[in-house]
């Protein structure tokens, strides 16, 4: 069987890995043009890419999938099936139709839930206590097309973005074999997507970085894990930006205000008031430094009792 891979980041690259280690024929990759990535800004291959051009498999980097020159590109590589994983753009109609098996994509949740860009960061900003992967054909929808397979992958209290990511892309690697191996065979289910219980994981937004004290300890702490290791929870410390990387809630409670500095513990970090119950911040990051301590940042920046996190004067 022909397969076309298209995908680009590192959660796709599981899959090609585990296609090609199975001996799966994949013919050629899609993935996003290089872009600049991380602080130096260079522009650099996708995981994907460099897979391939390693594996020696055609590579095509579109900017437009809805161009002619694209779409007459993908057709070239006659492709029975194609997969997608975390490509990075919605295929139009003229893409889905090139494949006589179909067009398949691995989704990072339990569909109908957490439709979008960012499924892994929104289970995690939700407080979910399970999610998942799904196998689906794809249609012209944003992942609503009909379901193959789909795993649960339990969501641990220490997990975050990063840890669940790899699950997740292990996970979804395993169900996209036994996917494929399921259309090589024409027993491969498809079934409807629910009209009930759909949710949305829309792009990140810079407001969604920044921590609210007045809401709930818990609720934060949701927050600062749904956002490690990537793009990072964020506070004031009078007047400058602080990462917040590590926190934890506690159960007891006390009269301190949202963002009021309670104490400072070598052992407990600092104990922060917030809209219920108390947060305790373990790992911080101020700007320009690197990932600390909170007693270190108590110590260094003159953190105390009566002071308070949050404000930007």
């Amino acid at each position: 069987m022909r397969i076309l891979f298209m995908g680009t980041p590192e959660f796709a690259l599981v899959s090609l890995q585990k296609l090609l280690e199975a001996g799966e024929k994949v013919i050629g990759v899609v993935t996003q043009p290089d872009r600049p990535r991380g602080r130096g800004r260079r522009v650099t291959a996708s995981p994907v890419k460099a897979l391939a051009l390693k594996k020696n498999i055609p590579v095509y980097q579109p900017e437009r999938l809805k161009d002619i020159d694209a779409i007459e590109k993908l057709r070239s590589f006659a492709p029975d099936l194609i997969i997608v994983v975390a490509y990075g753009k919605i295929l139009p109609r003229e893409v889905l139709h090139i494949p006589p098996l179909g067009c398949i994509n691995l989704h990072a949740s339990l569909l109908p839930r957490y439709r979008g860009a960012a499924p892994i960061h929104w289970a995690l900003l939700r407080g979910e206590e399970v999610t998942g992967v799904t196998t689906m054909y794809v249609d012209e929808g944003m992942d609503t097309g009909d379901i193959i397979l789909q795993e649960e992958v339990p969501i641990l209290p220490e997990d975050n973005v990063g840890t669940l990511h790899d699950k997740l892309a292990d996970t979804g690697a395993r169900l996209l074999l036994d996917t494929v191996a399921r259309i090589k065979a024409g027993t491969a289910p498809r079934i409807p997507q629910p009209e009930e219980g759909v949710t949305y994981a829309p792009p990140l937004e810079r407001t969604d970085e920044i921590l609210d004290w007045n809401k709930p300890a818990r609720e934060l702490w949701f927050q600062v894990r749904g956002l490690n290791p990537w793009p990072g929870a964020m506070t004031y410390w009078q007047g400058e930006l602080l990462k917040v990387w590590e926190v934890f809630p506690l159960e007891k409670g006390g009269d301190a205000a949202p963002g009021e500095v309670i104490a400072v513990d070598k052992r407990e970090g600092i104990l922060v008031g917030t809209g219920e119950g108390i947060l305790r911040l373990d790992q911080v990051q101020p700007a320009g430094k690197q990932k600390m301590t909170a007693s270190d940042f108590a110590r260094g920046y003159g953190v105390k009792g009566g002071l308070f996190f949050g404000s930007d004067a």
